[in-house]
C-alpha cells in the first residue's frame, strides 16, 4: 500500500517527536521549603483594628502637613520614576501576549536572476515556452507579494506562563509603587515634626540667651563692687557665646530640613508653612496595631515579594518546558511571476505554503540546563525574601511599640527635670545676689536647664517620630 506525502509527512513528524521526546530528561522542580508562620500579636493585644486603613489625610490633622503631603505625591521624582516602570511592566504584558498569537506579515519584493542552461533549473527552463515559439529569458525577473504567518503551538504552557509572570511582575511594580507612597509619607512627616521641634529649640535657646545677657549684666555690676572678679566676667561672656552659636547650628538645622523637604516634593528652597506654636503641647496620635497577620495584606512591600516569588515560579515552570519540543506552523499565501502583468493571473501566479516543524533539544543541552538552574535559584532568593519582608515588618512594628512605651516614660520624666532645673535657675539667681552661691553654680545651672529643655523637645519629636514609623510599618498610607 502506497502512503501519501501528507501521511509521510504526519508519520516523520511522530517519529522526530518520540526521538526528541525519549532524548529529553527532564529535571524535577525545586521544592520550597515551609515557610514560617506569624506570631498571633505583638505580645500587647490581639485586638484587630489597625491604624493602616486609615487615609493619611485623616491619620496626619495638621493642615500644613498635609498639603506637603499631596504636593509630594503629585511632584515626587523618585514616584514618577516607579509610574514609568509600571508602564514598562504593562507593555512586557503586550510583548508576552503577542507571542501567544501568530505573527502576520506582509510585503512585497522584486529581483532578477540567471541560472546555468547546464543545470536541472536552466534545462527545464530552456523547454519552457511562455508564448508560442518563445522561450524563458535567460536573466529572468522575479516579483513577489504576499503574507506570511507563524504560529508557535503553546503545548507545554511556556508562552502563557510567560504572560503570567509578566502580569504578576506588573502588580509587583504597583506594590512597589505603593511602597514608596507609604515610606515618602512617613519621611515628610518625620521632617516636618523635626522642623516644629526645630522652630522650638530655637526659642528656647533665644530665650536662654536673654537670660543669660541679663545675669552678664548682673555679674558686671558686682564685679565693679568687688564681689566677683574679672574671672566670673568672663565665664558669662563665654556662656553667652555659646548659647549664640548654638542659635545658629540651629538655624542651619532648620535650613537644611526646610530643603530636605522641599527635595521631596519636587520643587526648589523656600520657605515651609508650618504650624509654629508649642510643640510640646502636641500630642501625638494613638496608634492600633492589630494582629500581625494584618501585616500580609496591608505592607506593600510584603505583597511585592510575595508577587515576585509567583512571577519566580512561573520563570521555573517556563525554563522547565525549554527541554520540551516546540511545534511551530509556517503559511505564506501571495502571487509570484516573472512579470508584473502576470501577477494579476490566477491560478497560475497563485504561491501558497504550510508548515509544521518539530524541535527540541537532544545533545549539549548545559545551556538550557543552567538557565533552569538559575530559574530555581531566583525562585529560592524569591522566597527567602518575601520571609525576609515579614520578619523585619514583624520587628519594625515590635520595635516601634517598645519605643513608643519607653519614649512615654521617659518624657515624662525629663518634663520633671525641665521643671525641678527651671526652679532652681530663679533660686540660683536670688542666691548669687545675695552672695549665698557663686557664680559657676549659677551657670551650671542654666546650661543643665536649656540642655534639659532641648532634650525635652527631642524626646517629644522622637514620640512623634516613632507614631509615624509605627504607622509605616503597618502598611498605612499608601491606600
Amino acid at each position: 500500500m502506497t502512503m501519501s506525502p501528507f501521511k509521510k509527512s504526519i508519520l516523520a513528524v511522530i517519529v522526530s517527536g518520540s526521538i526528541i521526546w525519549s532524548g529529553c530528561k527532564i529535571p524535577a522542580l525545586v521544592q520550597s521549603p515551609e515557610q514560617k508562620a506569624l506570631p498571633s500579636s505583638y505580645g500587647n493585644t490581639e485586638d484587630t483594628v489597625n491604624a493602616a486603613t486609615i487615609q493619611w489625610s485623616k491619620f496626619f490633622s495638621d493642615k500644613y502637613l498635609s498639603g506637603l503631603i499631596d504636593t509630594a505625591l503629585k511632584n515626587n521624582q523618585e514616584l514618577l520614576i516607579t509610574w514609568q516602570e509600571i508602564e514598562i511592566a504593562r507593555n512586557d504584558i503586550r510583548v508576552r501576549q503577542g507571542k501567544l498569537l501568530p505573527m502576520v506579515t506582509g510585503g512585497g519584493g522584486i529581483g532578477i536572476d540567471k541560472v546555468g542552461r547546464y543545470t536541472s533549473q536552466g534545462a527545464g527552463d530552456a523547454s519552457t515556452e511562455i508564448k508560442p515559439g518563445k522561450e524563458v529569458p535567460e536573466w529572468l525577473p522575479d516579483y513577489r507579494i504576499g503574507v506570511h504567518a507563524n504560529w508557535e503551538a503553546d503545548v507545554w504552557k511556556k508562552l502563557r506562563n510567560a504572560k503570567k509572570a509578566a502580569v504578576t511582575r506588573y502588580l509587583a511594580t504597583i506594590e512597589g509603587k505603593n511602597f514608596i507612597v507609604t515610606n515618602l509619607i512617613a519621611e515628610i512627616a518625620n521632617s516636618y515634626y523635626e522642623l516644629l521641634a526645630l522652630d522650638n529649640q530655637l526659642d528656647i535657646v533665644r530665650q536662654t540667651i536673654q537670660l543669660q545677657r541679663n545675669a552678664l549684666e548682673i555679674v558686671k555690676v558686682q564685679k565693679q563692687a568687688a564681689r566677683v572678679t574679672e574671672l566670673g566676667v568672663k565665664k558669662f561672656e563665654a556662656e553667652v557665646l555659646r548659647s549664640q552659636s548654638l542659635e545658629f547650628d540651629i538655624l542651619q538645622k532648620i535650613k537644611g530640613t526646610e530643603n530636605e523637604i522641599n527635595f521631596l516634593l519636587g520643587r526648589y528652597p523656600q520657605s515651609i508653612d508650618r504650624d509654629r506654636s508649642f510643640f510640646l503641647n502636641l500630642i501625638p496620635q494613638q496608634v492600633q496595631t492589630g494582629i500581625p497577620s494584618q501585616l500580609l495584606k496591608n505592607r506593600p512591600d510584603i505583597k511585592q515579594a510575595e508577587l515576585e516569588l509567583s512571577a519566580a515560579q512561573l520563570d521555573v515552570k517556563g525554563a522547565r518546558a525549554e527541554f520540551y519540543p516546540s511545534f511551530e506552523i509556517s503559511s505564506s499565501l501571495g502571487f509570484n511571476a516573472f512579470k508584473p502583468d502576470y501577477l494579476v493571473k490566477f491560478p497560475e501566479s497563485l504561491l501558497f505554503s504550510l508548515a509544521g516543524d518539530l524541535a527540541g533539544p537532544l545533545i549539549n543541552k548545559n545551556a538550557i540546563k543552567a538557565e533552569f538552574n538559575n530559574a530555581n535559584a531566583r525562585q529560592l532568593q524569591a522566597l527567602y525574601n518575601y520571609e525576609r519582608t515579614i520578619l523585619n515588618a514583624y520587628i519594625e512594628v515590635s520595635t516601634g511599640l517598645s519605643d513608643l512605651s519607653n519614649l512615654e516614660q521617659a518624657y515624662n520624666l525629663k518634663a520633671k527635670q525641665v521643671e525641678a532645673l527651671t526652679t532652681s535657675i530663679d533660686i540660683s539667681n536670688d542666691l548669687f545676689k545675695s552672695a549665698r552661691a557663686d557664680y559657676f553654680e549659677v551657670l551650671m545651672t542654666q546650661r543643665d536647664a536649656l540642655e534639659s529643655k532641648l532634650e525635652l523637645i527631642e524626646t517629644k519629636l522622637r514620640q512623634f517620630n516613632s507614631v509615624t514609623n509605627i504607622y509605616r510599618a503597618l502598611g498605612g498610607g499608601w491606600n
